[in-house]
C-alpha cells in the first residue's frame, strides 16, 4: 500500500478533501500550510486545486516521500504513512532510493491489476463507494 500511495506523486486534490489535514492536524509543515492556505480557505473554495506532490507535481519520482518526511503530504491518508509508524521505514526507503519504489510500484499493480473481481451474483456495484448497498 505505501508503494501504490506513490502515486500521489503526480495528480491534484479538491479543497475539499484535505481540508480538515490543513486547518486541524499539528504533523503538518507550517510554512506548507500556509502556502496551500491561499488556495484554500478555511471555508469556500472546495473545488480548488492543490497538487499532491509540491515539489514536482508532473513528475512520476519519489519526492512524494521526501515531502512525508518533511510533513508535506496534502493528505491526512498520505501523511499517516510517515508519522512515527511501522511504514516511517518504507517511506525512508523510498525517499532515499527511487530504483526501489519504482520496482516495487510496478509489482504492486501487477499484483493489484491480477485481482479477481467479483462478478454476478459473488459481487455488486455499490450505488455509493463509501458503504455496501
Amino acid at each position: 500500500m505505501v508503494a501504490l500511495s506513490g502515486s500521489h506523486t503526480i495528480g491534484q486534490a479538491r479543497c475539499t478533501t484535505f481540508r480538515t489535514r490543513l486547518y486541524n492536524e499539528a504533523n503538518i509543515n507550517a510554512s506548507f500550510a500556509t502556502t496551500v492556505k491561499a488556495n484554500c480557505p478555511q471555508s469556500g473554495g472546495d473545488n480548488n486545486l492543490s497538487p499532491l506532490d509540491i515539489t514536482s507535481p508532473t513528475s512520476f519520482d519519489n519526492a512524494y516521500y521526501k515531502n512525508l518526511q518533511i510533513q508535506k503530504g496534502l493528505l491526512h491518508s498520505d501523511q499517516v504513512l510517515f508519522n512515527g509508524g511501522s511504514t516511517d521505514s518504507i517511506v525512508n526507503t523510498y525517499s532515499s532510493n527511487s530504483a526501489t519504489f519504482s520496482t516495487d510500484f510496478a509489482n504492486a499493480m501487477v499484483k493489484m491489476g491480477n485481482l479477481s473481481p467479483l462478478t454476478g451474483t459473488n459481487g455488486q456495484i455499490r450505488k455509493n463507494c463509501r458503504k455496501t448497498n
